[in-house]
């Protein structure tokens, strides 16, 4: 007979945990035998001592059984693909990319996560749009599916119940930051999505949760390591986070940007982490034969306007009215005919003359939060209209006294020092020079070994 406190002893002291010792951990946990102060040594444990490569698949994976693990008629088979970011400032990735790769013949059934501290969450965007409905049960993904090829939603109650008991508890003790449990976290949420290939966009720099490229590259080679060992093709992007992704950071303002880059008029910065992101799994499916090739195939869906079409469609299917759907997805539309707008607006000004070397993404983001645009603790209301828009970009000439930011906010105001923060968070130096790195953001891509077999 296997005993909990055998095994916080055992993983504490340094011993390797079996798969059958794994296994009932997990039980243990998700059929609450396990009490939450165990839970939290064995946690504390695993951060302290680590896992082997063998432990953490099984971990995984038995996370992955914990719940329901979804079904998938077999033609789709090879076409369900997700992707998973690890957290950004103004990452609307995913409202541009699921479009396009459901309008280049995938199945993509992303399941989402909201805000938290100073990163947004995808369904928070989503639900800055009146009648979105991020939950949505296994059958009506599938209905979904098959007739728009992808949605996004939040988890179901059924999927990976261990991750969520564990994902509480390692915030409230401190071991958030565990390579394992990240790993079997984000994994087994993917594993359980059943899908054929996943991509990961692992951010490094100032507004990441890694601030170098080699601990990013660490955990991308981790979780590709362990995606591939459950059957699913994983592949990484390695991507700057220093500043923002888009010009727009807040719900209802990434919204915007996003309809508009679908619109033929995003940002370079963001459409090369949607070509990039959406080309390796066009790669990884056979859909394309090269990244070069998957790359203009995205490009092609957002440009021709088919990826916004199936936004249009992804977002009547998910409770929007037509004619809101319609409006927002029209050519010239007033967009805060539909979507929240702040009472108030804000405009900062350049201090000096000089050339925009870049803006620090991390204290923009930390300020949006505390005004509303995010939350502290899960569960927490977010205000949608909050956010900013920046109005110049790197390596940009200006003049001082020019606007750069353009804060949208309610109640509370920002206070001085918020505004002083802002204001230090921009960089301006005297020359072209200092601005130019930083134009792409991709700094590297981490391919799956390609399978020929199919």
């Amino acid at each position: 007979m296997l005993s909990i406190v055998d095994l916080i002893r055992k993983k504490r002291d340094g011993g390797q945990l079996t798969d059958e010792e794994i296994k009932f951990f997990i039980e243990s946990v998700t059929t609450k035998r396990m009490q939450d102060c165990q839970i939290g040594a064995m946690l504390m444990a695993i951060w302290q001592r680590g896992m082997e490569a063998a432990e953490i698949r099984t971990l995984t994976r038995e996370m992955m059984v914990s719940g329901e693990v979804m079904k998938w008629p077999d033609s789709w088979k090879r076409l369900m693909v997700d992707k998973h970011s690890t957290g950004g400032v103004g990452d609307k990735v995913s409202l541009v990319l699921a479009p396009a790769l459901a309008a280049c013949g995938c199945k993509v059934p992303m399941i989402s996560g909201r805000g938290l501290a100073h990163t947004g969450g995808t369904l928070d965007k989503l639900e800055s749009i009146p009648g979105f409905n991020i939950q949505q049960s296994a059958d009506q993904i599938r209905t979904i599916l098959a007739s728009v090829g992808c949605c996004i939603v939040g988890q179901t109650e059924m999927l990976v119940p261990a991750d969520r008991v564990l994902y509480a508890l390692r915030d409230a003790t401190s071991t958030v930051d565990s390579l394992p449990l990240i790993t079997g976290s984000i994994i087994s949420k993917k594993g359980a999505e059943s899908l054929s290939a996943l991509v990961l966009d692992v951010k490094f720099g100032g507004a990441a949760l890694y601030k170098d490229l080699q601990s990013a590259k660490q955990l991308a080679q981790l979780l590709m390591e362990t995606g591939n060992s459950l059957g699913i093709r994983t592949g990484a992007v390695l991507s700057r986070m220093d500043g923002t992704i888009g010009r727009c950071v807040g719900n209802s303002l990434e919204v915007i940007e996003s309809l508009e880059t679908l619109k033929g008029n995003g940002p370079d910065d963001l459409m090369e982490l949607v070509m990039t992101l959406g080309g390796m799994l066009l790669e990884m499916t056979n859909l394309a034969p090269g990244l070069s090739e998957g790359r203009k195939q995205i490009y092609d869906a957002v440009i021709g306007g088919a990826a916004l079409s199936k936004f249009e469609a992804m977002m009547t299917a998910q409770g929007v009215a037509n004619q809101t759907a319609r409006m927002l997805c029209s050519a010239h539309t007033d967009y805060y005919s539909v979507l929240r707008k702040s009472d108030h607006q804000l405009e900062l000004k350049t201090p000096i003359d000089g050339v925009v070397v870049g803006v620090d993404g991390l204290v923009l983001a930390q300020v949006l939060q505390k005004l509303g645009a995010g939350r502290s603790k899960a569960g927490e209301p977010i205000n949608h209209s909050v956010g900013a828009e920046l109005l110049v970009s790197p390596g940009q000439t200006v003049q001082k006294g020019a606007s750069w930011l353009r804060i949208h906010y309610e109640d509370p105001a920002p206070g001085p020092d918020q505004i002083n923060l802002l204001q230090k968070a921009l960089t301006v130096g005297k020359n072209n020079r200092e601005a130019e790195h930083g134009y792409t953001l991709v700094a590297e891509v981490l391919q799956s070994h390609r399978d020929t077999s199919n």
